[in-house]
């Protein structure tokens, strides 16, 4: 995209210069560089992303990690069954309202944690560029995020 510049409605219209399609075509990017890692811990990328929410908080509700996610339930509840199958969580009622379902990590999902690690470091690796920089570029993209959620 130029930079400063109004688009003709010709350049508007080029795939390299849709925002959209910089973000697809990054993130398909980046789950392709994510699987050879996940490959050897057992998990889809989706699957690696509850696990990460999971272990930053432990034990919320399936409509908190939803929410956290930004997955709705239709999406989450079989991604956790398949986590729950493998052994890595598990799924219990509240007591005090049946309604809520809290999702806990066992023994071998806490462990899988630490196997996990070195994960953020080989991304760093791989994408070649200065930590401020990467930074700086997740900040950019959550804020409009944020904006388009709005």
């Amino acid at each position: 995209m130029q930079r400063g510049k109004t688009l003709t409605p010709d350049q508007a219209l080029l795939l390299d210069n849709q925002l959209c399609f910089a973000l697809y075509s990054a993130s398909l990017a980046m789950t392709k560089l994510y699987k050879p890692w996940l490959d050897e811990l057992g998990l889809t990328y989706p699957q690696y992303l509850a696990m990460l929410a999971l272990w930053e908080q432990d034990g919320p509700s399936v409509s908190q990690l939803g929410e956290r996610l930004r997955l709705d339930s239709g999406t989450l509840t079989p991604l956790l069954k398949r986590l729950e199958a493998a052994g890595l969580l598990t799924r219990m009622r509240a007591t005090d309202d049946e309604r809520r379902v809290h999702v806990t990590l066992t023994a071998a999902g806490r462990r899988l944690r630490t196997r996990a690690e070195k994960i953020p470091g080989c991304v760093l690796q791989a994408a070649r560029c200065p930590v401020p920089e990467l930074v700086q570029l997740t900040r950019q993209i959550q804020s409009l995020r944020d904006r388009l959620a709005a």
